[in-house]
């Protein structure tokens, strides 16, 4: 039995739970918590994520048995713990005994304790103290019956996503070393030619520390490189200690938000399952698609096995200017979005709202108000909902039609200054493409650009700046064998190391598009630009054909009757360019035209507005089909053939009654329960 398998077996059904933090409340609360978890149908609670202080007291001295007492009592009461290793957040003796640990900003202000993620991930001490600690709780608690999983960390580098002191300039030196070998293929990759930058050895090299001006981009992208590797060194060091004392029992950490700050598929490998954060705005218009990108992000990780929703928030959150509590029913309809998407747990921060610290406005499943609130109300119905559905636990996404690509390192290196556009965000311009993909129930997964792209029929790329030779040649052999592929401005401009690509823009990619871009042409602040068909903004190029049909034309400004989008035949298959950022409606029509020359197909077909698809097949290849409705208004919604709603209990139908953010299981009716 492998790992995975262990853990399936262990929860029988779908994780249902929260962040539990018993050491926030007396042991006479306790008693309670396991009966209410047990009446809202809690099968999996994380535990211990911020308990090192409450564990080790002092240095010398380690307490156990009152955490003896709560994973004995969710034990008995039938609720499995995934074990945080206490690590995120250091006790203040730590600090104040080894000041050395604390981390460092790039103009030098060190960060003090008093909050969490005070730790320099390069520091050898606070590894050694983190190291003696998850040792400790292996030791204790790695044949617990209670434990299900380990929980490494928490939220790696969302307070701290690098640290400039001296310790981690020692570190970034040694980094270097190994992947350069030597100071002048250093001096060569960072472009030290310029602004007399050449270094005579690799004792000159700091961190990008605040300079002058712009610091070298090349270090910056190799600084965040080593962040995330350093990060994940914190990681496999606690990792390695689980793995040789509980060799049976899988280990995870939750990733946050979607964000650039950790290279997510060089982590996602030394995790056993993905674990993932989400925090949709109820004040965003684009919060459900938004999330959707995200869990496709998630699963897409490892393949296509399903990830865990470690956190959400059951209403509101503490943390935004003006936080919005989730109305009725959205919690349930966001929740089944993420299984929907592929989520094996639905879970939350946290179960027992706090009462002080940071945190005491962000929602709970048992807020300040008790049992008898609507939060609690829907928190227990849908513990009752989620556990009458055991067999989509496991269940994977079929693979999608489209692959929309996305790269950390490119990120990093777009959104750097002294570019031709300081307003270019990764995150937004993937979410413009990946928008009208998912209005048009198209279901996608996210790929590297030197992944696997067989089997996809529309590759979607977007913005791609920075391009190796393997990467672009990997998209070429895709387009050239056969398949459609849309590529958005400002790609395959640089190499990894930040120098820009030769012999025309852009250089790897010409071929390919069939067409030479001579100069860029970003558009002021709120300044769109007319198309002979739709409109764009950001951006817009002087683009010449090299081969490539022009599909819409620029109309409007200097480049009046230039080429803005265009197709080109190449190969067996066929790469459209966009050398704008067309308006929703524009995007959405240009990716249905592309969409249908490939052949590509939405979950279900004839959707009303507002009204979403995704499907999972168990191992034995029977499907389950997830349909949300996300609009203000009751729907019915006709059905390619007879399915029964298994969340409704109802028998074979054409068709399907959806409320007001309502879901609807479905499955054909030719397969059984």
């Amino acid at each position: 039995m492998n790992r995975m398998d262990r853990l399936y077996r262990r929860l029988g059904g779908i994780a249902y739970g929260g962040d539990y933090n018993p050491e926030q409340w007396p042991e006479e609360v306790h008693a309670e918590d396991v009966r209410l978890m047990r009446e809202a149908g809690v099968n999996l609670v994380s535990l211990g994520i911020f308990s090192w202080a409450f564990v080790q007291p002092e240095p010398d001295r380690m307490e156990f048995g009152r955490f003896d007492r709560i994973m004995d009592r969710l034990a008995d009461g039938g609720v499995g713990v995934c074990l945080a290793t206490m690590t995120a957040s250091p006790p203040p003796w730590l600090s104040a005994r080894h000041p050395e640990v604390l981390p460092e900003r790039a103009d030098g202000t060190r960060l003090w304790p008093g909050a969490r993620q005070h730790y320099c991930p390069s520091s050898p001490v606070y590894r050694e103290h983190a190291a003696r600690l998850v040792s400790a709780v292996a030791e204790r608690y790695g044949d617990h019956p209670a434990l299900a999983m380990w929980h490494i960390g928490n939220e790696y580098g969302c307070h701290v996503r690098a640290c400039y002191c001296d310790v981690s300039a020692g570190s970034f030196r040694e980094w270097l070393r190994e992947r350069y070998g030597d100071v002048e293929a250093l001096n060569d990759a960072w472009s030290t030619a310029f602004w007399s930058q050449r270094y005579a050895s690799f004792e000159e090299v700091l961190p990008p520390r605040t300079a002058p001006t712009f610091p070298n981009p090349a270090q910056q992208i190799d600084f965040a490189r080593f962040g995330s590797d350093e990060l994940l060194a914190c990681y496999l060091t606690e990792k390695r200690i689980l793995d040789r004392i509980a060799p049976e029992v899988p280990a995870t950490t939750n990733f946050v938000p979607l964000a650039k700050t950790l290279d997510l598929f060089e982590w996602a490998s030394h995790l056993d399952v993905v674990s993932y954060d989400s925090y949709p705005d109820p004040h965003d218009e684009h919060a459900a698609p938004r999330a959707a990108l995200s869990y496709d992000v998630m699963r897409s990780l490892r393949g296509g096995q399903p990830y865990l929703l470690m956190e959400q928030a059951p209403s509101a959150v503490n943390w935004r200017a003006r936080n919005a509590p989730k109305p009725p029913g959205v919690m349930r309809l966001w929740s089944w979005q993420a299984v929907a998407h592929g989520a094996d747990a639905v879970m939350f921060f946290q179960w027992r709202q706090s009462r002080g610290g940071a945190e005491k406005y962000h929602s709970a499943m048992v807020p300040h108000g008790g049992t008898d609130t609507r939060a609690f109300r829907e928190v227990r119905e849908l513990g009752q909902e989620l556990a009458s559905v055991p067999e989509l636990f496991g269940a994977r996404s079929p693979r999608a039609d489209v692959a929309v690509v996305l790269d950390w390192q490119s990120w990093w290196g777009l959104e750097q200054a002294a570019r031709p556009n300081a307003d270019l965000r990764l995150d937004d311009l993937v979410f413009a493409h990946y928008l009208p993909l998912y209005q048009e129930n198209v279901a996608c997964d996210i790929v590297r650009p030197g992944g696997d792209l067989s089997g996809y029929r529309l590759v979607v790329v977007p913005n791609l700046y920075m391009a190796g030779e393997e990467e672009a040649a990997n998209l070429e052999r895709y387009v050239e064998g056969g398949g459609t592929l849309l590529m958005s401005f400002f790609s395959g401009i640089v190499d990894p190391c930040d120098r820009v690509h030769l012999g025309g823009y852009p250089a790897p990619f010409r071929r390919m598009l069939g067409l030479r871009v001579e100069e860029f042409w970003p558009l002021d602040d709120g300044v769109g630009v007319e198309l002979s068909r739709g409109r764009g903004s950001l951006w817009s190029e002087e683009i010449t054909l090299e081969g490539a049909e022009a599909v819409a034309s620029f109309s409007g400004g200097e480049l009046t009757g230039l080429p803005a989008v265009t197709r080109h035949r190449f190969g067996l298959g066929a790469a459209w360019y966009l050398g704008t950022l067309p308006d929703p409606a524009t995007m959405r029509e240009l990716l249905r035209r592309a969409g249908e020359e490939a052949g590509v197909r939405p979950v279900l077909p004839g959707l009303p507005a507002g009204v979403q698809a995704r499907v999972r097949q168990a191992a034995d290849g029977t499907l389950r089909y997830v349909l949300l409705n996300h609009s203000a208004e009751a729907v019915t919604v006709p059905l390619p053939a007879p399915m029964c709603d298994d969340l409704a209990g109802a028998g074979p139908s054409d068709h399907v009654r959806l409320a007001s953010r309502g879901a609807a299981l479905l499955r054909p009716a030719a397969t059984p329960v």
